[in-house]
């Protein structure tokens, strides 16, 4: 039996939230922090297609030819406000996506709050939690 999870992080980047936005829907700016530490995410393995009904996808490489593909279908994009997508187990896809993300975008006085939410299947915060410190390091860096 699968079990539905449900977390939330929230964060206060060092960041305008303009610029937090770019990082979530720009492949250049995404390839620079999305993935662990130990893998890369070649900008030219990206897409991200930012509107309702768009793809997303992001291929990840480590050592050795290892992969792992990450995809899903954005449902709400407003820029720099809000989005909304799904992401999936491209291994083990079932009868839809695994899960969905919301990240709501907030203007903190030139910083941005970053309100990131996941419910679904296959979901585990500690490696979001990887991916969102080096999301901060890329955004504080400019």
């Amino acid at each position: 039996m699968t079990q539905t999870v449900e977390f939330e992080i929230t964060r206060v980047l060092d960041a305008p939230r303009e610029l937090v936005w770019a990082a979530w829907t720009e492949p250049e700016r995404f390839s620079r922090w999305f993935g662990p530490r130990m893998m890369a995410t070649p900008v030219g393995r990206i897409t991200l297609d930012a509107w309702p009904g768009g793809l997303w996808r992001a291929t990840l490489v480590g050592g050795e030819g290892f992969e792992v593909l990450l995809d899903g279908t954005y449902r709400e994009v407003r820029a720099p406000a809000r989005l909304v997508f799904t992401t999936g187990d491209p291994e083990s896809p079932g009868d839809g996506p695994a899960s969905v993300v919301t990240i709501d975008f907030t203007d903190a006085g030139g910083k941005t709050e970053m309100r990131f939410r996941q419910r679904g299947v296959n979901v585990e915060q500690a490696g979001w939690m990887e991916f969102l410190d080096r999301l901060a390091e890329h955004v504080t860096a400019g």
